[in-house]
């Protein structure tokens, strides 16, 4: 199955605890499928599949009242389309995830 980039960028309101076991709820949905590339950032290379999975997940675990949720589908040729410069390494976003 073809595997395409997703970047997933979110941002939850943490003013209750509610929000902020939200928060930490998305951020493992996420990391279970991908790279954190900045706090509230992460990469995931997924086929179609996966991405449907995630996307329903992460839209059951946030509160569209207060907060915000976006995924960029960079397709499959994303090795053209991310430059990355500074100072955090660049990471093998297809290597094995280690948890």
């Amino acid at each position: 199955m073809k595997k395409l980039l997703v970047l997933i960028t979110y941002d939850v309101s943490t003013v209750s605890s509610e929000g902020q076991k939200r928060l930490r709820l998305v951020s493992k949905a996420c990391q279970n499928y991908g790279q954190r590339v900045q706090n509230s950032v992460f990469e995931c290379v997924v086929d179609a599949t996966q991405f449907t999975v995630l996307k329903l997940k992460l839209l059951d675990l946030i509160d569209q009242e207060q907060d915000s949720l976006r995924f960029y589908q960079l397709g499959n040729n994303y090795k053209n389309k991310v430059e990355h410069f500074g100072v955090k390494e660049s990471i093998d976003i297809e290597g094995p995830l280690i948890l």
